[in-house]
């Protein structure tokens, strides 16, 4: 049998249907509501529901879980935020399933929702840095999640916002089977901007505290997060939320009249070296940290005079600025460097960009590099490339509420097929390989950007 286990602070309006539902299923033998010590009417709403409430020994998520577990009878135990009321009928099962099949220990819930900000813009960053094998979970901040009492006794939880990623993560370090349960749409309360960024700041503290033992310093970890949020925050621009419509770009020989990486390598005097680099590593991800070292001890005055050294498609200015008249959203998704389409998004007007992220200090490449969660395979990847710009176009496709039929991706190479095949309209740029070319819907075969303007009308 299950204990399902909700935690609440001044959740009246909403917890009696949460208790109704769960005890609909035949799965449930008890609900417990941890009350954090509510103003409001909540524990004679859960009392009345039929729920067992005790009140938390001390304010804090943390606590009332820590509590729970405590009181909780059952083996099996899942934990439900009280404020939701879109949760499926059959939540318990769909929670409990791997836990019962025992092909799992830790079960964290993945959904869609009206927001997510922190997710993006701290956790996963972050995760991405200290703790790799966890960017796979889409919802890292989740607070539905299921697991063994046994287990879960041994836990250390944090009392703030910092809990839910710490016990992903402390399940992680235990060696846990963990999986993701989807449990479909779910609606509850948007946090405001001043809650936003206290969240923010515990999530960080918690990943850290648990990261520490593989970074060589805080303060660097931290300055690494603040270029990781920035560069996210470029994904995700709110002024163009709303529109319906996106046309994406590859960015080398696609926008630009060349490879950033090629030119930097004849202009900074490293030819020699990314040859024996290139064709001695087919591994992607150790290919990319391999070359960023090139870039080591290089201005980013020096790297951005490489970029403007390469022509740009001589219509490509006009092309966009009349894509994003006729209501488009407008970026580039590249394996290049963010600091170089950074550079190209600002000069023709764009909305976003997204790339590894070349590291900086003190304005010096440093040699290292990051790739963004964007771009790792997750539940919802269609192919089996383990990093992939079509990662990126469903992220943006959530992110920006639009529809994978209505993006348009425009790229040139091996690495854009995957991209072009899943857009709802792919297009192949000047280029002469073969498979893009067959799974391209349109193929344009001279460098200018105005047959597009016929494709997106």
């Amino acid at each position: 049998m299950v204990t399902v286990v909700i935690p609440a602070l001044n959740e009246a309006e909403t917890i009696s249907h949460v208790i109704k539902l769960v005890k609909g299923s035949p799965l449930v033998s008890e609900v417990i509501v941890m009350d954090d010590k509510s103003t409001d009417n909540t524990i004679a709403v859960a009392r009345e529901a039929g729920a067992t409430v005790y009140t938390s020994t001390m304010l804090g998520k943390g606590a009332s879980m820590r509590e729970g577990i405590m009181f909780a009878s059952n083996e099996l135990l899942v934990f439900l935020d009280a404020d939701i009321t879109t949760y499926p009928p059959d939540v318990v099962e769909l929670m409990t399933k791997p836990l019962s099949d025992d092909t799992a220990d830790f079960v964290k819930s993945s959904f869609t929702r009206q927001a997510g900000r922190v997710t993006e813009l701290v956790a996963k960053p972050l995760l991405s840095l200290l703790f790799p094998a966890l960017t796979r979970f889409s919802q890292p901040l989740s607070g539905m999640i299921a697991g063994k009492r046994s287990l879960m006794s041994k836990l250390e939880l944090e009392n703030d916002y910092g809990v839910d990623i710490g016990i992903l993560i402390d399940m992680h370090l235990f060696g846990a089977r963990i999986t993701e349960v989807n449990i479909g749409y779910i609606e509850n309360r948007m946090q405001a901007w001043e809650q936003l960024s206290k969240m923010s700041l515990e999530v960080s503290r918690a990943i850290i505290k648990r990261g520490e033992p593989l970074a060589s310093a805080v303060n660097e970890t931290l300055e690494k997060v603040r270029v990781l949020r920035t560069q996210m925050e470029y994904a995700l621009r709110e002024n163009v939320k709303g529109l319906s419509r996106m046309v994406v770009f590859d960015m080398d020989n696609t926008l630009l009249n060349g490879s950033f990486i090629t030119t930097a390598s004849r202009l900074l005097g490293f030819e020699e070296e990314l040859i024996e680099i290139v064709t001695h590593n087919d591994n992607a991800f150790i290919r990319t940290k391999l070359i960023a070292t090139l870039m080591k001890g290089h201005t980013i005055k020096e790297v951005l005079d490489v970029v403007d050294a390469i022509p740009v498609v001589e219509d490509a200015l006009e092309v966009v600025t009349e894509i994003k008249r006729r209501g488009y959203v407008c970026g580039i998704i590249s394996d290049s460097y963010d600091v170089v389409t950074n550079h190209l998004k600002n000069k023709l007007g764009m909305d976003f960009s997204v790339a590894n992220e070349l590291e900086f200090s003190g304005s010096i490449a440093t040699g290292e590099v990051k790739v963004p969660s964007y771009f790792l395979r997750n539940r919802q990847s269609q192919c089996s490339h383990e990093y992939c710009k079509s990662n990126v176009i469903r992220q943006l496709s959530s992110n920006y509420e639009i529809d994978i039929k209505d993006i348009t991706a425009i790229g040139d190479s091996d690495n854009d097929i995957c991209m072009v095949r899943e857009c709802g309209t792919g297009v192949s740029f000047f280029s002469h390989n073969k498979y893009l070319n067959l799974v391209a819907d349109h193929l344009i075969t001279v460098r200018s950007f105005i047959p597009l303007l016929e494709i997106v009308k």
